[in-house]
């Protein structure tokens, strides 16, 4: 299995060790559920503890973080993307969700810095909390839910992986760069915030298809992954949940009828008006 040949390495990708990262993954997988717990725990007991509190503004750290991530996202996307189109584009839509090239070399070092990030990205609700935003549902469960998975499916090494991976990188671009111009108080047409809610619905159906497509391949041809369909049905759960979850933010935002005195957030609880 040869690793997707990159044109152009940047210093720190030419002497990574992926295998390293799938060692690591395979003995601490399950640190990501220790992760999930204590985030729980923090987020719950600060909006508890801001109750009787004023809310902090944040406005200037909350535009660096979601910059930095939007940054990061599109870093990974550059990286990912082209390695995904590479193999439906070259080998097959099969080849896409059963091969493991992704996990070797600059694209394995892609999918540890992705898995890492899943943890980072918890902090995003921090600032929810601490600005006494509305914390939705759909926000922690995400959270929650992408962190196990990922770090899991990082320890199954699933060639659908590749698929999940590219798609988040892309979206997490998008999202993470309108959240920086929002907190510096650029004015963005709502139009904006509706196509990243699209997107983002769009991810769950592209994922929920090549979930489907993965598990009738195990159905059929034991050759592709030989791997154990928990993942599979895990992401078939995941991604039905959160389609669900999203078109119910998106009618609510945009196609209900609103309280005359109300406000909408984002599916990352940021408040649009």
């Amino acid at each position: 299995m040869n690793a997707y040949n990159n044109s152009f390495l940047l210093p720190f990708e030419r002497n990574c060790d992926s295998t390293a990262y799938l060692q690591y993954m395979n003995s601490h997988w399950s640190d990501s559920i220790v992760y999930s717990i204590v985030y729980i725990a923090v987020i719950f007991a600060g909006k508890k503890w801001m109750e009787n509190r004023p809310r902090f503004d944040l406005r200037p750290c909350l535009a660096t973080w979601s910059a930095v991530l939007g940054i990061f996202s599109l870093f990974g996307a550059l990286r990912n993307v082209p390695e995904l189109v590479s193999s439906v584009r070259d080998y097959g839509m099969e080849f896409s969700v059963c091969n493991k090239r992704y996990l070797l070399k600059v694209n394995g070092l892609w999918c540890c810095l992705f898995a890492i990030s899943k943890v980072i990205e918890l902090g995003d609700t921090v600032f929810i909390v601490l600005r006494k935003q509305q914390l939705i549902f759909l926000h922690w469960y995400h959270h929650v839910t992408v962190l196990i998975y990922v770090w899991y499916m990082a320890h199954a090494q699933l060639g659908m992986g590749r698929w999940f991976i590219a798609m988040n990188y892309t979206v997490h671009a998008v999202m993470y760069s309108y959240y920086a111009l929002r907190a510096m108080k650029f004015r963005i047409p709502k139009f904006v915030s509706m196509a990243i809610t699209s997107l983002q619905i769009t991810q769950m159906v592209v994922g929920f298809s090549v979930t489907c497509y993965t598990y009738l391949l195990m159905q059929g041809d034991d050759t592709c992954l030989g791997e154990s369909l928990i993942p599979v049905v895990y992401a078939l759960l995941m991604y039905a949940s959160y389609f669900v979850l999203f078109a119910r933010v998106f009618y609510v935002n945009y196609l209900a009828e609103k309280p005359k005195l109300g406000s909408h957030y984002t599916t990352n609880g940021k408040k649009l008006s």
